[in-house]
């Protein structure tokens, strides 16, 4: 590790113990602060200090970076340089702060009107203003949005946070409107948390994980009634449901810092030094050694947007999709140096093995079906045809009938003895979007879905995955979670946020008029029916048993969808283009084949 390096690594620990960017208050709408008080910037609904073992400090004030300078006293002028390197930090964030006149609230700052709106339909207009409304804070200037904003419901859990993954479509819609300031507000500070100790039972995880999501609070200062300062509380899964860690969050955040720059114009954040060093923490957790044979992404169950048990862990396709797509645009945005060649060679590397992997093992059309259905197994052999030793009889019944003629997908996951077949539409999607999928493959899954729009659209798009899991399949795997009941939640529910990509890929792939028919269907009922994260039953009839209404991101992946649809160019700040070195690398490889050793040894 270098000076430079060990700088950066310090001074990311001393943003960690006292950065400003660090606390995130959030000013709900008017209709929540009748409830929460809390929310309110200025608010003493919590007494005390509040502790958090885990965090090195709590206690936070309104504060520029420059001011923190002190800190490094007696620690060496080149601490003090890497922190000067990086105080732009929260200099560009605050620069909307000073911008904004009129009166009161923290540091003098108050919150920006939201800006005119296109015109639009009652639908559209509604989103927006929703949209709006579950906007987060810091000291006046936008941050995020919360997970869901519901008035009537008394029962928040973690829907009044600040998920990285629910922000996607927030952020894309912002950018699409032309309000950059909360996306590069949102990409800054959440990149302050990344570098927070994080430990559950005495145990952390590697460098480079990004949190979940965070909560935030506002609290009296100790001695003085009348002042309150900012506490920041992120959850990086020791408090999640299942303490899973967010393997999504950082893949995701980088896709977002792509979208950006294209969209902005602005390259100036992916250029700096503490961006670029967040960026590379993610990429060397994602890409360091470990047991698998696979350049697939081992993961745990419920480690992404399926954040519950499902049967999903080893290589799940989301994952791997989104995987693809990150490194893609890490790639893109990395600037050149001797410290990045290393990492830009495994990032290649790692690249056209993944790409390989899915194209050949995860796809399945009719011809792949009936290729499986035909396997030998127990094959010892370097030219083994069936690799994964996979037994036909693990084919299901349902597939035979269902796979129609004409399309394909990639299936969820693929391990040792282990295929599952089930259709995973975020995946598939994103596979889609990221040029993780060819050509043929990818109009293949768009065949797929408009052949079987009665099982995956219906009366509200998208199936997060079919079919559901049943019966005893249902009770094994998902340990007979009640949320997970067949056809509700992640097992077989309809999403309305999914929406958002459909349109993506069907925008990439020229097809918008599939896009178009599935927006159709769901602005026929999703602002009547308040705007739900999820619909149950076969056929989405119902809202979600449990499901939460003014879900953000069902709000957002609307907009999205409708604001794409309009400027179907702006996709392109999202999907990634084939990458020739990859096409010729794989062609490469298929022409020379399999080597032979000549001699084998037994050691």
């Amino acid at each position: 590790m270098g000076i430079a390096e060990v700088a950066l690594h310090t001074m990311l620990g001393a943003f960690a113990a006292h950065s400003p960017a660090s606390n995130l208050p959030l000013v709900a709408d008017a209709r929540r602060r009748k409830r929460n008080a809390y929310l309110v910037p200025n608010a003493r609904a919590l007494q005390g200090l509040l502790k958090f073992p885990r965090l090195r400090s709590v206690r936070r004030q309104c504060q520029r970076i420059d001011d923190l300078a002190r800190v490094t006293e007696g620690n060496g002028n080149w601490v003090k340089d890497a922190m000067n390197n990086a105080s732009q930090v929260l200099d560009d964030v605050g620069v909307a702060d000073q911008a904004v006149g009129g009166n009161g609230g923290l540091n003098g700052n108050t919150v920006k009107p939201a800006p005119q709106r296109w015109k639009t339909s009652s639908v559209e207009d509604e989103a927006w203003e929703l949209l709006q409304e579950s906007m987060v804070y810091y000291c006046g200037s936008p941050v995020g949005t919360i997970a869901a904003n519901d008035p009537n419901d008394s029962d928040l859990v973690n829907y009044d946070q600040v998920f990285i993954r629910d922000f996607i479509p927030s952020g894309i819609a912002f950018l699409l409107k032309g309000e950059y300031e909360i996306v590069r507000n949102f990409i800054l500070h959440t990149l302050q948390l990344q570098s927070w100790e994080k430990t559950m039972d005495c145990h952390s995880p590697g460098q480079g994980l990004m949190p979940a999501s965070f909560k935030v609070r506002t609290i009296p200062l100790d001695g003085d009634e009348d002042a309150t300062e900012e506490v920041l509380d992120p959850d990086f899964g020791e408090a999640a449901i299942g303490r899973v860690a967010p393997v999504d969050s950082g893949l995701w955040w980088i896709i977002l810092l792509r979208a950006y720059g294209k969209c902005s114009g602005d390259l100036s954040v992916q250029e700096r030094i503490d961006v670029q060093t967040g960026m590379k923490m993610i990429l060397k957790l994602c890409l360091a050694d470990g047991f698998d044979m696979f350049p697939t992404l081992l993961v745990t169950d419920g480690s992404c947007m399926i954040d519950r048990r499902m049967g999903i862990h080893g290589h799940p396709l989301e994952i791997q999709a989104l995987f693809y797509s990150a490194l893609l645009c890490a790639r893109e945005m990395l600037t050149p140096e001797d410290g990045s060649a290393d990492l830009i060679r495994a990032l290649n590397n790692r690249l056209i093995a993944l790409s390989f992997h899915i194209r050949e093992y995860y796809w399945l059309d009719m011809q792949k079906l009936n290729e499986i259905y035909r396997y030998k197994t127990e094959e010892y052999s370097y030219d083994a045809v069936n690799k994964f030793n996979i037994y036909p009889d693990q084919i299901p019944p349902w597939l035979v009938e269902w796979i129609p003629p004409k399309g394909g997908y990639f299936i969820g996951n693929l391990q040792p003895a282990h295929m599952d077949f089930r259709f995973f539409s975020l995946g598939n999607l994103w596979s889609i979007v990221s040029s993780l999928a060819t050509t043929h493959q990818s109009h293949a899954i768009l065949d797929l879905i408009e052949s079987k729009w009665s099982d995956l659209v219906a009366e509200m798009p998208l199936k997060i995955c079919y079919p559901a899991l049943e019966n005893q399949e249902w009770k094994i795997i998902t340990g007979s979670d009640p949320k997970n009941t067949p056809w509700s939640y992640h097992n077989g529910g309809s999403w309305p946020t999914l929406l958002w990509q459909l349109t993506v890929a069907c925008i990439k792939m020229n097809r918008p008029e599939l896009a178009a028919k599935a927006i159709e269907v769901a602005e026929r009922r999703i602002a009547t029916d308040k705007w739900p994260e999820y619909y149950d039953t076969k056929r989405a009839r119902f809202i979600g048993k449990q499901s939460r209404l003014y879900q953000t991101w069902s709000i957002a992946g609307f907009l999205v969808a409708k604001l794409l649809m309009e400027k179907p160019d702006a996709a392109r700040i999202l999907w990634n283009d084939e990458d020739a070195e990859i096409l010729n690398a794989l062609s490469t490889n298929r022409k020379r084949g399999k080597k032979v050793l000549k001699k084998t040894y037994i050691v």
